[in-house]
């Protein structure tokens, strides 16, 4: 199988090439930032004519900053972009398609929300995310006898190299400025990009339509995972100085002012801070498909902090995420 990676050049994309190259797969990546015969601009249906013959694609593009701007990029890049790569899967026949997603379609979801969760999205991201996939579904269901759609909606990813806002709190805490607000006992679903790179690559074996979240189980909570970096890069234990959630909110205030007399983006928000000290926890139903992530949740955290802040890895490039 000759397989296409859209956004090739990506965190997620990068890293899943190199699962690719050292499973022997045949496979090529695509992306706009590439300036060789491997450039590919979703947005221009034009671009997808230079593209070889394929059996499969992978599509990883997608605008998902919160300063996307203007705002019509996410309609352009996300839905038209889609549209744009099943037609070209038409016109090449094409017959498999997976597609990354997000969480994000859910937008505040109940805790434990698994792939039949209400859809309930809250920003532009998460609304183009949820548009796009019908623009998939739409072309699977035209020909379900010899189509395959595995659409993938994973939860916030982290992993070596990404200053996403994972790295954001790591990069904090080893500052030695972290503050911990409220009890500790709230839990996030994450996801360590090894894992997800795979079973990427698991999905271009399955058949049929398919719908997973991505979660790497299970969920830590914030007690762990401070104290978790903690050890890790200072050998201490616990979470340090803790202060009550009400005091996070309040500073988190002051900061949202601080950042408007000022006219610029600061790390600590309100928002930050009320989604630090929050429960963001989903379910999959990926372990019924057998397969089985190799990288214990805490194993990735550990290998990015040793990455990231005890290892000299200045000169490997960075992807910016939310």
């Amino acid at each position: 199988m000759k397989v296409g990676i859209i956004g090739g050049a990506g965190f997620v994309g990068t890293r899943l090439a190199a699962v690719m190259e050292d499973a022997g797969k045949d496979f090529h990546l695509f992306d706009k930032s590439l300036e060789n015969s491997n450039y590919l601009d979703i947005t221009d249906p034009k671009s997808f004519a230079s593209l070889p013959h394929l059996d499969a694609v992978i599509n990883l593009a997608a605008e998902h900053r919160d300063d996307v701007s203007p705002k019509s990029l996410y309609d352009l890049v996300n839905v038209e972009g889609s549209r744009n790569l099943c037609n070209f899967c038409r016109q090449r026949g094409i017959n498999t398609i997976i597609f990354t997603s997000s969480v994000a379609v859910y937008g505040f979801a109940p805790e434990g929300t698994d792939e039949s969760g209400e859809i309930n999205y809250f920003n532009d991201y998460g609304r183009t995310k949820y548009l796009a996939e019908n623009v998939y579904r739409e072309w699977y269901e035209e020909d379900p006898e010899n189509r395959n759609l595995t659409i993938i909606r994973p939860t916030v990813i982290f992993g070596e190299g990404n200053r996403g806002n994972v790295f954001n709190l790591l990069n904090q805490i080893a500052s030695g400025r972290f503050l911990m607000f409220g009890n500790g006992k709230n839990r996030k679903s994450m996801a360590y990009v090894q894992n997800v790179a795979e079973f990427i690559q698991f999905s271009t074996k399955l058949s049929g339509y398919n719908l997973y979240n991505y979660i790497d189980k299970p969920d830590l909570d914030m007690n762990t995972l401070v104290g978790t970096v903690r050890a890790t890069l200072f050998k201490k234990s616990g979470v340090g100085l803790r202060f009550p959630a009400l005091l996070g909110v309040l500073a988190g205030y002051g900061f949202d002012v601080l950042a408007f007399l000022l006219r610029k983006k600061l790390p600590i928000s309100s928002i930050r801070v009320k989604k630090f000290m929050g429960t963001t926890s989903f379910n999959t139903s990926i372990p019924k498909t057998g397969f089985k992530a190799r990288v214990d949740l805490l194993e990735g955290l550990r290998k990015t902090l040793n990455y990231e802040f005890i290892e000299d890895n200045t000169e490997k490039p960075t992807f910016i995420t939310e």
